[in-house]
């Protein structure tokens, strides 16, 4: 068999016929931003959007000299990280130098782990979208820092080919990570993509649940590498993989997994091998791209970090922290599905939007799950997606939610008007109860102003006074139509009708 190149890229296979006749295995390699206040081997501030080059001391710049201390807060979470995945925790472990040259590592390596993890043998059940559980094996996480940030300016594609120039901020440098990386995953067939996204879906709602991270994939504190490979059958030995690197959302996870199966069975079908390489995922289009030919580890000649001492946490810290561990996600999701009474699909649309966090809240401040879920995924889902923000951004607390449900609920306003209540909140001009005020929005229910408005509407329509009479009340529509226009919606359009069938019957 030969090489696949460019020249010779093959045709494409059909995701379907691909996974008949080929079984493909993940390993996936999942990178977390810990939520400390400093970096990892240093004092540098960790902030988010910050000028470039601000956050930066002479070790996190690699400037000679300067020597790392190990960040205490940044050893906790990984621990906490580790004991989430049931791993083992090692009573001994150690640094290493990771050796390369890129222009975002400025030292020339990495300082992170190798032979000796902070963490090693665990586990996480993860649930499908059809409730099924799917074991993934973890091999290890590691604890190490992250490199800066290359903007490359010109171009058209904003990867270094055809760019002009390149700028470099450190900033990002030295942020402490964890990286927790998979055994083979073997088992899934056709629903490889599915569980790929399932298994990274599911390690970002640890990390919340931990508070060990923002754990936001759209600002790269989570971030996946995929690997995939193909073989015959199940009892064949392992295929050649590929790395998709830094895939940054739960959809484009399964996007690349899919492709990845699609493109290698074209490979191998052309009787070509699949080259084991890195590769880019494309959002436009759902495609990789080749990138660099997969290092292995000899390549980066590791060797013991001479500049820090072992870390060597005691089992009486490692059983306190255990001892603060939370609910996990996947037993916490099934405890409020069956406290709010959710239906599979309700309560799966809820998770994929990350509002179940908001609706426990809003649920906590005095409303109905039926309710909570009635804004959170209705009128507030549609206002983020048009702003093109995360739900948990929206300027609207679950308190207030819950205060503008509650209105609802009492009879002092309607649905159609909670709405315009909703966006009074939304544009900053307080609690619902205040806009409510301020706005004049209160249903009207006194009688005398509605019977006002109903004889004018009765004397404006006498054809329909007679019709309805006469024992059609379908007409009965427009007159109750007339009066919550005169009252501005803010009628009780129930207590209307009866009082304009009571009006016409007397």
């Amino acid at each position: 068999m030969t090489a696949q190149t460019s020249a010779t890229a093959p045709k494409l296979v059909a995701y379907e016929d691909a996974v008949r006749r080929y079984d493909p295995v993940l390993g996936i390699e999942v990178h977390v931003e810990l939520g400390t206040l400093t970096k990892m081997f240093c004092a540098a501030e960790v902030a988010y959007g910050g000028e470039p080059n601000t956050q930066v001391t002479p070790v996190s710049l690699g400037l000679p000299g300067a020597l790392p201390v190990v960040n205490g807060k940044a050893v906790e979470y990984a621990i906490r990280i580790g004991l989430a995945l049931n791993c083992s925790i090692s009573e001994n472990c150690r640094f290493a130098r990771k050796n390369y040259f890129y222009p975002d590592v400025p030292k020339n390596f990495q300082t992170s782990q190798y032979d000796e993890p902070i963490a090693f043998d665990g586990w996480i059940d993860i649930e499908l979208d059809d409730g099924e559980v799917f074991r993934v094996e973890i091999e290890r996480a590691h604890m190490e820092e992250d490199a800066g940030k290359n903007t490359h300016v010109g171009g058209l594609t904003g990867r270094i080919q055809g760019a002009e120039y390149s700028l470099v901020d450190y900033n990002r440098a030295g942020i402490p990570l964890v990286e927790i990386v998979t055994r083979p995953i073997e088992g899934a067939g056709e629903r490889a993509p599915e569980v790929a996204r399932a298994y990274v879906q599911t390690l970002r709602d640890i990390f919340r649940s931990l508070d060990v991270s923002e754990a936001r994939m759209e600002r790269g504190n989570v971030r996946a590498d995929v690997n995939l490979s193909l073989r015959p059958t199940p009892e064949s030995p392992l295929g050649t993989r590929t790395e998709t690197k830094n895939v940054n959302s739960f959809r484009s996870i399964e996007r690349s997994v899919r492709y990845e199966v699609s493109r290698q069975a074209g490979v191998l079908d052309a009787g070509h091998t699949v080259i084991q390489e890195t590769r880019h995922f494309h959002e436009e289009d759902g495609t990789t791209s080749s990138g660099r030919v997969k290092s292995d580890a000899e390549d980066y000649r590791y060797f013991p970090e001479p500049d820090l001492v072992p870390v060597a946490p005691s089992r009486e810290w490692v059983e306190e922290i255990r001892a603060t561990l939370p609910e996990m996600p996947v037993a916490r999701r099934r405890r409020l599905q069956t406290d709010w009474g959710y239906a599979d699909a309700e309560m799966r649309d809820v998770v994929n939007a990350g509002a179940i966090d908001l609706i426990e809240a809003t649920v906590a401040a005095g409303t109905s799950a039926a309710g909570a879920r009635k804004w959170w995924m209705g009128e507030l889902a549609r206002r983020a997606k048009q702003d093109e923000i995360m739900l948990e951004d929206l300027v609207v607390t679950p308190a207030q939610i819950a205060q503008l449900q509650g209105l609802v609920e009492s009879g002092r306003i309607n649905d159609k008007i909670a709405r315009q209540v909703l966006e009074g909140v939304l544009a900053g001009e307080g609690d619902p109860e205040a806009v409510v005020v301020s706005r004049d929005l209160e249903i009207v229910s006194d009688d005398g102003p509605l019977l006002a408005a109903i004889d004018d509407a009765l004397a404006a329509q006498p054809d329909i006074v007679e019709k309805v009479r006469g024992g059609n009340q379908g007409p009965v529509g427009a007159i109750i139509g007339a009066v919550m226009k005169a009252t501005k919606g803010q009628a009780d359009a129930k207590r209307v009708r009866e009082l304009v069938l009571d009006r016409i019957g007397s």
